[in-house]
């Protein structure tokens, strides 16, 4: 099979979908691993080690796009990418599609079969794919956090841990699943003042076994939501639901009990966001404000640190590459984890929570793979 390797063109965005060694392994079995030039420029990954691993380098996105069989990235398609989507091609990156209409429909008139990262989910509902990269935003979004309270940075002027005789950043965080829990991981080590919301009471148990009285848990409702974010400095925002639109948490009916100068800090941007108000920023242009609220909502977190990033990707993603690279349709009926990454394919939508969000018809999954053959 012909796996292509383009150059991520989102903004800031500095990852690659596959380092030279995942291309050695798949070369070695028998595959044509074929890489933009410079795709891995950002992540440390040169040409010459593409080669080395033998794979070809090309100089054209439009080649890459044209010939693969089987396309890896890191994020959505988007611009002139949506152009190159066609029936007969593989997908696999993180689409996150119930966030987004337009690519919503332009994957699913186009053809392609789109398999996306983040629900591929394995029988105990963790999400493999995901997982490392919630685990950096994770530990990312208190330091971004500390950035963003500096007054030079346009800030309020805080020290996230304080000093003595002046009380550290109270930092609420909203969800205890992997993001949150390495949010609090940072934060604490930080010496914030944290507290961490969750639905899920066992969760909440296994971080006050793990921090004591250095956090509180709290079980989460609009109520509580409400009366915990009228006294935090920093708001991290991390709730997900896999393959659908992310739920608003803090909404506009709480913003006049806000304090002047929160920061807002929504990790789940690529989902919708979970702050009313929130809309997708850069890496370049991080932070807005609106009225007494700063935003932060990057959504590309990750791709601040595209080494460590890439090869954490890589890692839990290559098991998954090389079994498309046998035959995607093959793979997905062997395999229920991989299956539950199909959003799409030749014309049928079949990821319920984007069928939800934009009114289209859908097609159950079953069907679609007993009706399907590579």
């Amino acid at each position: 099979m012909i796996i292509g390797i383009p150059v991520e063109i989102k903004d800031d965005e500095a990852r690659v979908g596959l380092t030279p060694a995942g291309a050695a392994e798949l070369t070695a079995a028998g595959h044509t691993v074929l890489v933009q030039s410079g795709a891995g420029m950002g992540a440390r990954c040169s040409d010459d080690a593409y080669r080395d691993a033998g794979a070809e380098i090309t100089d054209s996105a439009e080649e890459v796009w044209k010939n693969a069989e089987l396309l890896i990235k890191v994020k959505e398609p988007i611009g002139h990418e949506l152009e190159y989507l066609r029936e007969g091609l593989t997908v696999f990156t993180y689409f996150h599609l119930a966030a987004d209409e337009e690519l919503s429909r332009r994957v699913v008139d186009s053809g392609v079969t789109a398999i996306a990262y983040e629900t591929v989910q394995l029988r105990n509902k963790s999400l493999p794919l995901l997982m490392p990269m919630s685990e950096i935003a994770g530990r990312l979004a208190p330091q971004e956090a500390a950035h963003q309270l500096m007054k030079p940075f346009g800030g309020p002027g805080r020290l996230m841990g304080g000093v003595p005789g002046v009380p550290p950043v109270r930092t609420l965080i909203l969800g205890a699943g992997t993001v949150g829990s390495h949010a609090a991981k940072v934060a604490v080590g930080m010496g914030a003042d944290v507290t961490i919301m969750d639905v899920n009471t066992e969760k909440l148990r296994g971080l006050d076994r793990e921090y004591g009285t250095k956090i509180r848990t709290h079980t989460s409702s609009p109520a509580h939501i409400r009366d915990e974010a009228a006294l935090s400095d920093v708001i991290i925002g991390t709730a997900l639901i896999p393959g659908a639109r992310t739920p608003q948490l803090v909404t506009e009916d709480m913003f006049d009990s806000l304090k002047d100068d929160v920061l807002l800090v929504d990790v789940a941007i690529d989902q919708g966001g979970c702050f009313q108000g929130s809309r997708p920023t850069s890496h370049h242009d991080p932070v807005y404000r609106t009225d007494n609220r700063i935003y932060y909502c990057v959504g590309n977190m990750p791709g601040a640190v595209p080494v460590s990033a890439t090869t954490a990707l890589t890692d839990q993603t290559l098991p998954y590459i090389k079994a498309l690279a046998n035959g995607p349709f093959a793979a997905m009926k062997e395999r229920h984890d991989l299956a539950l990454g199909l959003q799409a394919t030749r014309g049928k939508l079949v990821e319920k929570g984007v069928a939800e969000a934009f009114d289209l018809p859908l097609t159950e999954l079953e069907t679609v793979l007993d009706n399907a053959a590579d």
